[in-house]
């Protein structure tokens, strides 16, 4: 699976994007962050903060409970506004 991140996100893991290997039971956005969260202090300090971050799924905006799959990309990001 292939997560990105963008903005502050981004800044705070510390890497534009990885490839990561969850274990089975991360089925779903919820649980990937969950996941993520433990990956490293920088990863820890970025998903602490979980609703406050946006996902989308192969480019297409998800929910928390939306499925992720292997092959996914995955980005993570912050609310976004219009002007």
């Amino acid at each position: 699976m292939r997560v990105l991140y963008f903005a502050w996100v981004r800044q705070r893991v510390g890497l534009a994007e990885e490839e990561v290997a969850p274990p089975p039971e991360v089925t779903d956005i919820a649980g990937l962050m969950a996941w993520l969260g433990t990956r490293s202090p920088s990863h820890a300090e970025a998903f602490a903060q979980g609703k406050q971050i946006r996902a989308a799924v192969n480019q297409e905006f998800a929910a928390p409970g939306d499925p992720v799959r292997t092959g996914d990309e995955v980005a993570f990001f912050p609310p976004v506004t219009g002007g």
